[in-house]
């Protein structure tokens, strides 16, 4: 294991985990300043993703990986044919006193199921055995998933809860209602967490994520939109424009449902914790403009009914083709005012990133401008010594003459010795 991580305590992970070759690795990266949990393929050293079980491995793999310090620990991916349900929880424990927040304490004893506390210490991990409700999977720091998403496991095992994973159904229902469900009138995510103007659209689109991906991966472009999924910003300028590409191209395979984008941009390598910060004055987060624009900049999208059709999306009608496999990126044909508003809005983006870029160069240049003067001065030394030198050369040998305090001699004899080697004249 990678240098400061706890070694995994293989028999504190529950049988029902162990058993099942859903095993990744993960690594820390920092992106935008911030420290982000990337999902590492075991076999090849290359992203993971929660979607392809070709990029999974067994727990043994797993930990190999690890242990080579190529990867910061080992990773359990949910599915949606498994019976297994994470619920995670963060910033609800000290990490400093161990102590957990609410309401922490509460759903943990409600689930009473494996626990563990998670990589950072400051929050937990609760694994049992269930069915996710419908609707939405999140608030605020509570998050639910049963498919297309990781766990970090740590084997810091929660004492006091089940060392193994138990079927907890109602639990899990009544946490759901209480804590998540609860919350829909926060206006962000409408009906089942989804935009209202995308339902309809969405009803047309039936496939499941992992055959959808298929699909994408199998067009024409399908090569370009693996190298963006598994997080290449290759032939990008920057990450923003890396990620509306991703973004075009999962609006055209989703019907340009944007709670869906999100949901799949999420499980993709160019996730970042940018995604979820506050860019704008309206409130509106770096991911939600990103969809946004996307779904503005967006013509054609597949219909997997081979009936062609249209989807109010957004401000927008888009028209729906059978089976097109066109580039989203290519195929925009707006008018000159959407065009402008949506180019304003990624020049903004595009500017931001600029002005951080010329702001590090700007610092580098002056402290290569600092070095090139402490080289100039260094130099003139140099030069007087060496005339110096050529004056009177009884003196080389003598340069404590040319200073009194211990600093300068010690300095003196430095560029002495230099200057003496300019001339082929080492003495011993």
């Amino acid at each position: 294991m990678s240098e400061n991580t706890p070694p995994i305590d293989v028999e504190a992970i529950p049988e029902t985990l162990l058993e099942r070759a859903q095993w990744i690795c993960w690594r820390a990266e920092n992106r935008d300043g911030k420290s982000t949990k990337v999902p590492v393929d075991p076999e090849t050293g290359s992203f993971a993703s929660t979607m392809d079980d070709r990029t999974w491995s067994t727990l043994e793999r797993a930990l190999e990986y690890a242990g080579t310090g190529a990867a910061k620990g080992v990773g359990f991916v949910f599915t949606a044919t498994d019976p297994l349900v994470g619920v995670d929880l963060d910033d609800c424990r000290d990490p400093e006193t161990g102590k957990p927040l609410e309401p922490a304490p509460s759903i943990i004893e409600r689930l009473d199921s494996f626990t563990e506390v998670s990589p950072s210490g400051t929050g937990y991990h609760v694994i049992l055995e269930g069915d996710l409700p419908d609707g939405r999977n999140r608030h605020g720091s509570i998050e639910i998933y049963d498919h297309a998403r990781f766990f970090t496991v740590t084997t810091d095992h929660v004492g006091g809860t089940p060392t193994s994973v138990i079927g907890r159904q109602a639990a899990l229902e009544a946490v759901h209602e209480e804590f998540i469900a609860s919350e829909t009138s926060d206006g962000a995510d409408g009906v089942d967490g989804k935009p209202p103007d995308t339902e309809a659209c969405d009803q047309s689109l039936k496939l499941e994520d992992e055959e959808l991906l298929e699909k994408a991966r199998s067009a024409s472009n399908g090569e370009k939109f693996d190298r963006l999924w598994r997080g290449s910003t290759a032939g990008y300028e920057s990450q923003s424009e890396a990620d509306m590409a991703l973004c075009c191209l999962l609006v055209f395979w989703t019907g340009g449902n944007a709670a869906r984008v999100d949901h799949l941009f999420r499980q993709s390598g160019l996730m970042r914790d940018k995604w979820d910060d506050v860019h704008y004055s309206d409130g509106s987060t770096y991911g939600e403009k990103t969809v946004e624009r996307a779904i503005s900049n967006t013509n054609d999208v597949y219909d997997p009914s081979n009936e062609s059709g249209t989807c109010d999306v957004g401000a927008q009608t888009t028209t729906t083709q059978s089976h097109t496999r066109e580039d989203p990126t290519s195929t925009t044909d707006r008018t000159t005012e959407e065009t402008n508003s949506a180019q304003a809005a990624y020049l903004a983006e595009k500017n931001q990133l600029l002005g951080e870029r010329v702001s590090d160069l700007e610092a580098t240049l002056e402290q290569k401008d600092t070095r090139i003067e402490e080289l100039e001065s260094e130099n003139q030394t140099l030069r007087e010594a060496l005339e110096a030198c050529m004056e009177q050369p009884e003196d080389c040998d003598q340069p404590s003459a040319f200073g009194t305090d211990d600093e300068t001699v010690t300095e003196q004899d430095s560029i002495w010795n230099r200057t003496k080697q300019l001339f082929g004249e080492t003495n011993e």
